[in-house]
């Protein structure tokens, strides 16, 4: 009851350009036994430059088509821009885009757009403000624009807490769907996304404190792994490092029937065997 799917980007990533089509990409990740995907389309079709104007109608048929070829399923398509970011014009360019994807999310059938929220600066880095309250109120003000829109067309839209973001913890995330108070915005749960170096030994209750919390709203999960490595964490498959996904998979078993989870930080040697690891320990939970 669980749907596996994978970064489309990371499927066939480093081999030759023809590999590296959206269809190729398409076609192996449905090969390597995947039902859905987390498409993030700049990184996956080249030469394009995917600016509001190349969101039209036709780009949500064509992704509509191709995936339903290949039996897969959109899980996410990925829209992670800063919504804190400080220059006006180019946080209006940067709203533009997300109305774009809403746009082609309604016509490819897409579970949802998603995000990460931000930093307040232009380089998208964690800085002394973006865990304050100013920063917040400021993510949240841009992201009602955007809430609307998704409203409109029909979509949800995924907002994922991230250590480093705005939104750093569940309790913050369960303050902006409060404040925002609709029905159409909903969280990506990635676990790994909530750990820093100061809370990692302690990441189980990290993870029992977002499912309390966040569990009515969580509409799809990351999962990955990290390492230790010069003193910070990094994100490598499922399996490879540190993560024990016998609670959350537990969880997901009782509250989440065929929700969607996509693996991330893979590669062609070790997909498979990333997704053969979680289907195993959500048999056995």
């Amino acid at each position: 009851m669980l749907q596996i799917g994978i970064r489309l980007h990371d499927v066939n990533s480093g081999l030759s350009d023809e590999l590296q089509t959206l269809e190729a990409r398409a076609a192996k990740a449905q090969q390597e036994g995947f039902c859905c995907v987390h498409l993030a389309p700049q990184k996956v079709i080249k030469g394009l430059t995917y600016d509001p104007a190349a969101m039209t109608e036709g780009l949500g048929v064509y992704f509509k088509r191709v995936f339903g070829k290949y039996d897969l399923d959109i899980a996410v398509l990925g829209c992670y821009l800063n919504l804190a970011h400080p220059d006006e014009n180019k946080l209006r360019e940067i709203k533009e885009k997300y109305y774009g994807n809403m746009r082609v999310a309604s016509l490819c059938g897409a579970s949802m757009v998603g995000t990460e929220t931000g930093a307040p600066n232009a380089e998208y880095k964690l800085d002394a403000n973006t865990h304050t309250e100013e920063a917040l109120n400021i993510f949240m003000h841009n992201l009602e624009d955007v809430v609307t829109a998704a409203e409109d067309y029909g979509v949800t839209m995924a907002i994922e807490p991230v250590w480093n973001h705005i939104v750093y913890n569940p309790k913050r995330a369960l303050q902006v769907l409060r404040s925002m108070g609709s029905r159409n915005l909903r969280i990506i749960f990635d676990p790994v996304n909530l750990l820093c170096m100061e809370n990692a030994d302690d990441r189980e209750n990290v993870f029992a404190e977002a499912m309390d919390l966040l569990g009515d709203h969580i509409a799809m999960v990351h999962i990955k792994d990290f390492i230790r490595k010069d003193g910070k964490l990094v994100s490598v498959a499922a399996g490879t490092g540190e993560m024990d996904y016998t609670n959350i998979l537990r969880y997901l078993k009782a509250r989440k029937p065929f929700i969607q989870v996509s693996l991330e930080n893979t590669c062609n040697d070790n997909a498979v065997a990333s997704r053969e690891l979680i289907e195993r320990v959500y048999n056995e939970v």
